[in-house]
């Protein structure tokens, strides 16, 4: 019991919606659209958020993805894939459930299309909920999601030395196809 706790002391869960605001305008205007070019209509896009803590990011991701949808009326099956090895955060990121103060780093209109006021705060609609799967996952241990269009690590290089860092990069470049996308933070 004490090993456990001394593991989740270890865990930094540090993360918001649409954290680096100027990271996801220009995954919106940049990157989303190229992820749509050329795809049937029976396309499955896969997208993975390795350390995805309380599932902020993924969640933030699936957005950008239905506006995307919304906006050029074309739609894709989306498989986003959220994965931490904090049980507890991933407990939570699958609630969909976040305080009030979120509304500080959602805009009004995506509060209002994605959210749903609860007595204790915000829950995550359906339809976003939908896009997104969280499980536990060990990035050192465990195996990859394959035959990706994006992976998003913003939250998780920062914390690794760099021997552990540069394990960590072929793994991602492994799990995407070619010529797609690897998002990382500024750190």
């Amino acid at each position: 019991e004490e090993v456990k706790l001394l593991f989740k002391e270890l865990l930094i869960n540090v993360t918001s919606f649409f954290r680096d605001a100027e990271a996801f305008a220009a995954l919106k205007k940049d990157v989303v659209p190229l992820l749509f070019e050329g795809k049937p209509d029976d396309y499955v896009l896969r997208v993975w958020v390795p350390g995805c803590s309380t599932g902020e990011e993924a969640y933030s991701i699936a957005m950008v993805l239905r506006e995307h949808m919304d906006e050029s009326r074309r739609e894709l099956k989306v498989q986003l894939f959220g994965t931490d090895v904090d049980e507890d955060a991933i407990a939570a990121a699958r609630s969909g459930r976040y305080p009030p103060n979120i509304a500080m780093d959602v805009s009004p209109d995506r509060l209002r299309r994605f959210f749903v006021p609860e007595e204790s705060g915000y829950g995550i609609t359906k339809t976003i909920r939908d896009m997104v799967i969280f499980a536990t996952q060990d990035l050192i241990k465990s195996p990859p999601f394959t035959k990706l269009d994006l992976v998003s690590c913003r939250n998780v290089l920062i914390y690794l030395e760099p021997e552990l860092q540069s394990r960590l990069i072929p793994v991602f470049h492994y799990a995407l196809k070619p010529d797609t996308f690897l998002m990382l933070g500024h750190s």
